[in-house]
């Protein structure tokens, strides 16, 4: 497994409850550029349109060798999942505060690119905080372990 971008932010703004990994419809031109680790996944979700997935605003740069066969950068991306996991995430995005976050894009054994999705609630400003303050702690605890051993 390669990972080809990651969402940094996602775990600091939202509490994530469950993982998925699903596929993504891609045109040639798009998985190119993810190969070559031109993609962003700041600012993007997934959201349902009827009874599909879509990824939205996430950014793969267009490739360069594609000329004028190239893609829309910030077009919305079918995401692939069975049709039970879909009914599912579908009941749980509906409840109040839950959305899906894209953790990471990566290529998988066989060399498809897959997504990482995240059932996540938003966290407010406070438990934001709370999180930075007991990483500060442990660090200062592994800190002082380390010294005392040597």
């Amino acid at each position: 497994m390669k990972i080809m971008a990651t969402n940094k932010n996602a775990y600091h703004n939202y509490e994530i409850l469950e993982t998925f990994e699903a596929g993504i419809a891609l045109t040639g031109s798009e998985v190119k550029s993810i190969r070559e680790g031109r993609v962003s996944l700041k600012e993007s979700y997934a959201d349902f349109n009827g009874h599909e997935l879509f990824l939205l605003n996430c950014n793969i740069s267009p490739y360069n060798a594609a000329n004028i066969f190239n893609h829309e950068p910030l077009r919305p991306r079918q995401l692939l999942l069975h049709k039970r996991e879909l009914k599912r995430l579908a009941g749980k995005v509906q409840e109040k505060g839950l959305t899906l976050i894209p953790l990471k894009v990566y290529l998988n054994d066989r060399g498809l690119v897959k997504i990482e999705l995240a059932l996540g609630r938003g966290k407010k400003i406070y438990e934001k905080r709370e999180d930075i303050k007991k990483r500060d702690v442990e660090r200062e605890i592994q800190a002082e372990l380390k010294k005392r051993r040597f």
